[in-house]
């Protein structure tokens, strides 16, 4: 798809298609919850490896997770929004395409960058993935993106400015680092890492 304006964007996001996604770590790939199984076909994932539910607070992803309150918040006071993926008892609301192998758990974040948190505020929590194809490097700008996967919708300049504008003049807007997030799994009374990234528990 060319280059949207934000209504487009976030119309086609609710409606189940695939938008790029900004994030603190890399570009993504987001869809509805419950259109993951496009994700899982544009990328050719496994359907092995679970999708991310991303949020634009631990508020909004708290729905979709069955744990103490305590455990959650201890975590996602201290490291959301962040580069910190929380693999967790999952409800219902989860819906079984976005995790088919571990139905039982489901891996959540909030990511540290404002244009994404303000779409996900728009689109509500959206299953993501890296913007590439399976076992490939991942795509580092959004041009490479589109031209990878030429049906994705991605933001238009004039999105992005209303998107910043009410941030204020001073706001830096992170470029992916490039480095994937940090993974921790509940393991019933403890957090064990079970992938490192920038963030160390």
């Amino acid at each position: 798809m060319p280059y949207t304006p934000l209504q487009d964007y976030v119309a086609a996001a609710r409606s189940g298609s695939i938008v790029a996604l900004p994030t603190d770590t890399v570009w993504g790939l987001a869809v509805t919850p419950d259109h993951s199984d496009k994700l899982y076909e544009l990328k050719q994932r496994s359907l092995e490896k679970s999708l991310i539910l991303m949020g634009t607070s631990a508020a909004d992803l708290w729905p979709y997770v069955t744990m103490e309150v305590a455990q959650w918040q201890t975590m996602t006071e201290r490291y959301w929004p962040g580069q910190l993926t929380l693999v967790v008892p999952s409800t219902s609301k989860v819906p079984l395409v976005m995790h088919p192998k571990t139905p039982d758990t489901i891996g959540v974040r909030v990511p540290d960058h404002p244009i994404a948190r303000q779409i996900l505020a728009l689109t509500g929590p959206l299953a993501t993935t890296s913007a590439n194809l399976s076992g490939q490097t991942t795509l580092a700008s959004l041009d490479e993106v589109l031209a990878q996967f030429p049906h994705v919708y991605g933001l238009n300049d004039q999105a992005l400015q209303t998107l910043v504008e009410p941030l204020g003049p001073d706001i830096v807007i992170p470029a992916p680092s490039g480095l994937p997030s940090t993974v921790a799994f509940w393991q019933s009374d403890h957090w064990q890492t079970i992938r490192q990234g920038t963030v160390y528990l």
